[in-house]
């Protein structure tokens, strides 16, 4: 079996594990309305590469940690992204029909319920990461250290602040470097918490995790800048959303500013430095995570 091969299932496996820690992490016995609970698990269930909680679990494989007490963590930024799209459907933001093929939330539960359900998603992360330590007794230094940076990497200066930026500058923005602000904090800060918190869950080094942060802001963007290429050149089945809907709503991407040869360029250059810094960091078992970048680079969905 070839290392694509190898990868592939690995990546389909991981998922699974993923999907199912994440329907049973709303506690059952818990007196949640029946839409709420039902909206929640809608949009969490949708299906997607479920890259970033992979990236949590293979981080810590690299080191050398406890994969179990990753889960946990591994759902929770499931838990954060899913809430990200939920609310980034909404007519107040993107106004997006369909996500992974599926009808966005908002329009089989109604906006109300909608931003209720990423409300819930969000908050419930951080009850995620708490039974790192509850159930699987990881130090609560190392607990600590994830929440602070879940909510660094996802708030105001993170993720939310790259969104935040993107609306203020949709159809105005004149500099590569606007771009690539944008890019680096909607995608690349939680790709980076991703792989940092399994980095903590392993008691990594101040090396490593400085390794890991520059992995995957490269990457992060790389990821963003392969979306920009495909929305103009994908194929609609396997993205599960119309191409071209930049283009449409005349949002300002890569293939605009240098076009799609060099975009691609871009994209190799990025995936190749961020693995020469994690080798150069001299992790006990890299590979997984250096198969993860080939794979985001070359992927067609």
């Amino acid at each position: 079996m070839n290392n694509t091969s190898t990868l592939r299932d690995y990546i389909t496996e991981e998922a699974k594990n993923v999907e199912a820690a994440l329907q049973e992490a709303l506690p059952g016995e818990w007196q949640v309305p029946a839409q709420l609970r039902e909206s929640m698990q809608y949009s969490l269930m949708a299906g997607g590469k479920r890259l970033r909680p992979i990236l949590v679990l293979a981080a810590a494989e690299a080191l050398g940690g406890p994969r179990e007490a990753a889960l946990p963590v591994a759902c929770a930024i499931e838990m954060i992204h899913t809430y990200s799209l939920i609310h980034d459907d909404l007519p107040a933001m993107d106004n997006d029909d369909y996500r992974r093929g599926k009808l966005t939330n908002h329009k089989v539960f109604g906006e109300a319920m909608a931003i209720l359900a990423g409300d819930a998603l969000l908050t419930h992360a951080f009850y995620s990461i708490a039974q790192a330590r509850k159930v699987y007794g990881i130090a609560a230094d190392r607990v600590l250290a994830i929440t602070e940076e879940l909510s660094e990497y996802a708030g105001a200066r993170g993720m939310v602040g790259g969104q935040a930026a993107d609306m203020l500058g949709e159809q105005g923005i004149t500099k590569l470097e606007e771009l690539e602000y944008i890019h680096t904090h909607k995608t690349s800060d939680l790709i980076i918490f991703s792989l940092r918190a399994g980095g903590h869950i392993a008691g990594a080094s101040e090396e490593q995790m400085n390794a890991l942060s520059q992995f995957g802001l490269c990457i992060g963007l790389a990821f963003q800048i392969q979306d920009d290429i495909l929305d103009l050149v994908g194929d609609e089945a396997k993205l599960g959303k119309p191409v071209k809907s930049d283009e449409k709503q005349q949002k300002v991407t890569y293939p605009f500013f240098i076009g799609i040869e060099a975009s691609e360029k871009k994209v190799k250059q990025l995936t190749d430095e961020g693995k020469q810094a994690l080798l150069a960091a001299k992790l006990p078992n890299p590979d997984r995570l250096l198969q993860l970048a080939d794979y985001l680079m070359q992927r067609d969905h």
